[in-house]
């Protein structure tokens, strides 16, 4: 079985949301020594971002969505220590706090960015679910991230990420940190409209969206 195909059998597994053919998926994939990174980008990160776009189509339910997102949450775990076994190898390139906004429970899609963007050699600091902008503001002086990554998954949060921008330009951080913005209803519009430095339509695309802003290719 070549690489596209162990990764189609992933996807169409969790897209079944089918815990057990997804694991044995993803351990035939690593048995051929199909590199992490595609598993979860190419693989389950794909399958997760579809079943999302059949969610909003209301072709797929909640239920469905949030046990796809389980089952990716557990399979991440593991491949979390195939990236630490390379980690060594691995130049880190800045640090990322990442974070979803106040108000928006919703972290998976947060979880798959700081992992790829970990896998991609960046430092990740992730500061949860539901995080207050006052809180973001003081991680921030307490870290010094070249970037922070704010998710929001509802478009009543969205709010929140203009208003980080508004209160790192008072703490006086503004010039400090590339703030990049992401989640289902956000667009580059509205990163354009609030000051944002950057905008990410999915989870390998912040990786693009970062080097870019730190001038890496």
């Amino acid at each position: 079985m070549n690489k596209q195909d162990h990764l189609s059998k992933i996807m169409a597994a969790l897209m079944d949301q089918d815990r057990a053919a997804t694991n044995a998926a993803v351990d035939e994939a690593l048995g051929d020594e199909v590199p992490p990174m595609d598993i979860l980008n190419e693989g389950l990160a794909a399958g997760l971002q579809e079943l999302g776009v059949l969610f909003a189509e209301e072709e797929v339910y909640l239920p469905e969505l949030l046990l796809a997102a389980e089952i990716t949450t557990e399979i991440m775990k593991r491949l979390q220590s195939e990236f630490q076994a390379d980690e060594t190898k691995i130049k880190k390139r800045g640090t990322v706090l990442l974070a979803t906004v106040e108000g928006d429970v919703h972290d998976i899609g947060k979880s798959l960015v700081g992992m790829i963007m970990n896998a991609s050699g960046y430092n990740i600091i992730d500061a949860g679910k539901d995080v207050p902008n006052k809180k973001m503001i003081e991680l921030v002086k307490e870290i010094h991230p070249d970037i922070v990554g704010l998710s929001s998954l509802l478009s009543t949060t969205m709010p929140a990420q203009q208003e980080f921008i508004e209160m790192a330009k008072e703490a006086g951080l503004r010039d400090q940190i590339k703030i990049i913005v992401g989640g289902a209803p956000v667009s580059r519009d509205w990163a354009n409209k609030i000051g944002a430095d950057g905008y990410a339509e999915d989870a390998s695309g912040t990786v693009v969206e970062a080097d870019l802003l730190l001038g890496r290719k």
